[in-house]
């Protein structure tokens, strides 16, 4: 490694930071599809490595920048197929604009390795203390800082094999992302001792590597997490299993607004759902692609006897009339429980409403997306009671906010994911979004049952799971047996919060720490 770094320093050299770039686009094989967990905190480590050894606080910034750019191209530059494929947008104009995306995104790693670089301190409070707090501070502000996109954030990458994940139920994925980057800094923190004199020889050396202080206090995280997974939090309800079928349409969406397409779609879904005798059916977001209120007649009265016919009842996505100028992106339930609805409350700016639109209206001439400002529906909506579950629907990209989530629980026995990831086309972006789900069963003690028009349509459980899955981009029909969870997970009850308190007391440890060695 010491030959390494020696062709890398100093750190904003164009070597050094090519090695930045190609350890954050190599993070993005720790998130879905690919599942390799161990990736992320091993090149995490290494990059604040370069970190700590750039010459300014400066250069360290520009290698943090340079990390978060290769993570975000890498991992998010799907967003280009929503603006040019489906969108409309210009190419040249798109690769800009996600680009620029990406550019602020990787503010967030440049502040957080400048920050590192600048702190006192020696490489143990560094690297223990000011890493994982700082990281995953800026990654839970990214979550909400102008509506949130915290789209790998790296406690994702633990879902659902890593022992990290253990965490979950605890401290949510912020929680796991605390434990991830403190293996990190172990992992960095071993490799730094490698770098020193070998004044006693390689075997003293390797032993210091294997059986350092670092390491085991990896150890000791990994196995905390292994010891938080084994309790029950939550119980399964005294009503047996529930079956379930969960419909994937695979409308095309470039057609799927076109309105002489709208009839065809209509028949599809009904047939699919003739076909089904489950209790509790699914349909995706705006699986019906017109206002509720110009359905043709009868429509989802044939749907609702189905649903009558299996002694359930059927849930679909559907874009809700309120008035003139007000409609919202919605769920709608019809069968033997009294209809109910339920309203996305956590819009995305420029795909479910323009923010100023009165100063962005050459953005919305730009893109071409249908049904694109919706209102926002009630934060306080209870949960959508149907066969007799009590439901937590959360449309398209609401359930990648697990604290917004746990709003209905632990009132709710059962989550449903709504969504049409065909916006994304053939890209990463709708597993890693199936990997967001399994880490919000793993926050919550619940299945998810996801429904989506192209993928991945799933359903998963209490363990994060896949239990049943249809492959991408073909019509099909999941079903199976699922059961009503009661109870709550610490997480449910405390929500971020108590990640923020443990991260913040990390941070300030180390900062005052870093002040007192550096007074002596």
């Amino acid at each position: 490694m010491s030959s390494v770094l020696a062709v890398v320093k100093p750190a904003d050299s164009p070597l050094a930071l090519l090695a930045a770039l190609a350890l954050g686009a190599v993070s993005v094989l720790g998130f879905a599809p690919f599942y390799l967990y161990p990736v992320s905190p091993l090149a995490l480590a290494a990059a604040v490595t370069l970190w700590l050894y750039a010459p300014s606080a400066r250069a360290a910034v520009k290698s943090g920048f340079v990390f978060g750019l290769g993570l975000f191209l890498g991992g998010v530059s799907w967003i280009y197929v929503s603006l040019h494929d489906y969108g409309g947008m210009a190419m040249p104009l798109a690769a800009v604009v996600v680009l620029g995306f990406c550019a602020v995104l990787a503010l967030f790693p440049a502040l957080v390795a400048g920050l590192l670089r600048q702190a006192g301190g020696s490489d143990a409070v560094k690297l223990l203390l000011l890493l994982p707090a700082l990281w995953t501070l800026a990654e839970w502000v990214r979550g909400w800082l102008f509506t949130g996109f915290p789209w790998l954030a790296v406690g994702y990458s633990q879902a659902p094999g890593s022992p990290l994940a253990g965490y979950a139920p605890l401290f949510g994925v912020y929680g796991v992302g605390l434990a991830t980057a403190t293996v990190a800094g172990c992992c960095a923190l071993a490799g730094l001792h490698q770098l020193e004199p070998a004044a006693a020889g390689w075997a003293r050396r390797l032993g210091r590597f294997v059986l350092g202080v670092p390491l085991w206090i990896a150890v000791a995280i990994l196995a905390g997490g292994l010891a938080a997974s084994a309790p029950a939090w939550t119980q399964p309800a005294d009503d047996g299993p529930t079956s379930v079928a969960l419909i994937q349409g695979n409308i095309p969406q470039e057609l799927k607004w076109r309105p002489e397409r709208a009839r065809d779609t209509l028949l599809s879904y009904l047939e699919l759902v003739r076909a089904t005798d489950a209790k509790l059916i699914l349909l995706p977001e705006t699986a019906l692609p017109m206002f509720n209120v110009d359905l043709p007649a009868g429509y989802l009265d044939a749907l609702a006897d189905h649903a009558r016919r299996n002694g359930g009842d059927l849930l679909t996505g559907v874009p809700e009339y309120a008035g003139p100028g007000r409609y919202f992106n919605s769920v709608l339930s019809t069968g033997i429980t009294p209809s109910q609805t339920y309203r996305k409350v956590h819009l995305v700016p420029f795909g479910d409403y323009f923010p100023m639109s009165g100063m962005l209206g050459w953005a919305m001439k730009l893109l071409d997306i249908p049904m694109s400002d919706f209102s926002r529906g009630d934060p306080d909506q209870p949960p959508i009671r149907a066969a007799g579950q009590r439901i937590a629907a959360n449309i398209c990209y609401e359930d990648v906010f697990g604290e917004e989530l746990i709003r209905r629980l632990p009132e709710a026995t059962l989550l449903a994911n709504f969504t049409n990831d065909a916006w994304w086309g053939r890209s990463l972006a709708s597993r890693q979004h199936l990997q967001m789900s399994q880490m919000r069963t793993l926050e919550t003690g619940r299945y998810m049952l996801r429904t989506t028009n192209t993928g991945v349509t799933a359903i998963i459980d209490t363990r994060g799971r896949v239990v049943e899955a249809a492959p991408e981009f073909e019509t099909a029909v999941v079903s199976g047996e699922v059961r009503g969870y009661l109870g709550a997970t610490p997480y449910v009850r405390w929500g971020n919060a108590a990640f923020v308190v443990l991260a913040a007391v990390m941070a300030v440890g180390g900062l005052l720490l870093g002040r007192r060695r550096a007074g002596e």
